[in-house]
């Protein structure tokens, strides 16, 4: 077994922080990826090895353990607490201790890689003399073949091997959408309320979240509405065989001008007489800044105006919702007994009949 220099794999130094280290493996893996690769033997290989050194370097504790016996693993395989790692014991007992290192540690993220060669390991000897038998474990997926799965600590989201989803997974973003699936040993899922803006949910953005005084930072996608549910697998927390699932509730605040219906928003815009009676471009609001409404001579006060994909960013699918523009005419509050004199002779010029019928 040779010695792997996880931070040469990942292209860091050795004084690296997490976010350097995340980034580094995110820019490589997305690179290596075998949904980019096809075929290709060596980036296998490689993607192998950054999920290793990423499943290492990215777990605090791991990290310093990996640390603190650097090349001296050698000597620690010999002693004889490898081979009680492979037997589920805590493989470092007797270098400090090292309680995550099995399957039933902290709040991991599940993460499936499916190979062509019939459910072949995945990770290192070297990985399961320092980490104990932490590598993936064959089960039957629905076509009959073996797959491997293993739980990953700050990896991919739940994967199936292809690209957008391992990279939807990275760094604790969402996992997905919808009710979390049974299993045999999963808890009940964890929930936690994110108040946002609207112009956050337009965006997408984070929020930290205290899970059991752990702080986690969750992406919130563009387009999530109140009510939307986040999906973060196994990052509740918890002390089951399966650690629990993290559901995380945006709540957008009302906003001032936009009132939301989905995808679509609405928003009311005061003109003046003028502006309604002869026409004209007057700006207007959106979300992404201000365009140039042109209203035709004679627009009614109530009328609605619709601005295409001038709406929300859709959560499911492409493309945006529209904008609703409803016109508000805004007339003069006060008239000088000239205004007024020159008011009735302009009304006596113009032929408008009752608007409220015979009524």
């Amino acid at each position: 077994m040779d010695y792997k220099d996880y931070y040469s794999v990942l292209g860091v130094v050795k004084t690296a922080t997490q976010a350097e280290i995340k980034k580094a493996y995110r820019k490589l893996a997305r690179q290596h990826h075998p949904d980019r690769n096809a075929g290709d033997k060596a980036a296998e290989a490689k993607f192998k090895d950054l999920n290793e050194a990423n499943e290492v370097l990215s777990d605090p504790a791991k990290r310093k353990q990996y640390d603190e016996l650097g090349a001296n693993w050698e000597a620690y395989a010999r002693s004889g607490a490898g081979a009680a790692g492979r037997g589920g014991a805590d493989p470092f007992a007797g270098a400090g201790g090292f309680g995550a290192g099995g399957r039933g540690g902290g709040p991991n993220v599940r993460y499936e890689f499916r190979t062509g060669g019939g459910g072949a390991d995945q990770f290192s000897d070297f990985f399961r003399t320092f980490f104990g038998d932490d590598g993936p474990a064959a089960e039957s997926s629905g076509g009959g073949g073996p797959r491997a799965r293993q739980a990953r600590s700050g990896g991919a989201g739940a994967s199936g091997g292809s690209l957008e989803d391992i990279l939807a997974g990275m760094g604790g973003s969402s996992g997905g959408f919808g009710a979390p699936g049974a299993g045999g040993g999963r808890l009940a899922p964890a929930e936690a309320e994110a108040e946002i803006s609207l112009e956050e949910a337009y965006t997408g953005t984070a929020r930290l979240v205290d899970v059991e005084g752990r702080r986690l930072e969750v992406k919130i996608p563009a387009g999530v509405d109140s009510g939307s549910r986040i999906r973060l697998s196994g990052k509740g927390g918890g002390s089951g065989s399966t650690p629990r699932d993290l559901y995380i509730v945006p709540k957008v605040r009302p906003h001032p001008v936009f009132t939301r219906n989905g995808p679509d928003i609405t928003r009311e815009l005061r003109v003046t007489l003028e502006e309604a009676l002869l026409g004209a471009e007057v700006p207007v609001g959106t979300l992404t800044g201000r365009l140039l409404l042109t209203l035709p001579a004679g627009t009614q006060h109530g009328r609605t105006f619709r601005l295409t994909g001038q709406g929300m960013p859709r959560l499911k699918g492409d493309g945006r919702g529209d904008l609703y523009v409803r016109v508000s005419v805004v007339l003069p509050g006060h008239l000088s007994d000239e205004a007024t004199a020159a008011a009735k002779a302009f009304l006596e010029l113009v032929d408008q009949p009752n608007p409220r019928g015979e009524a």
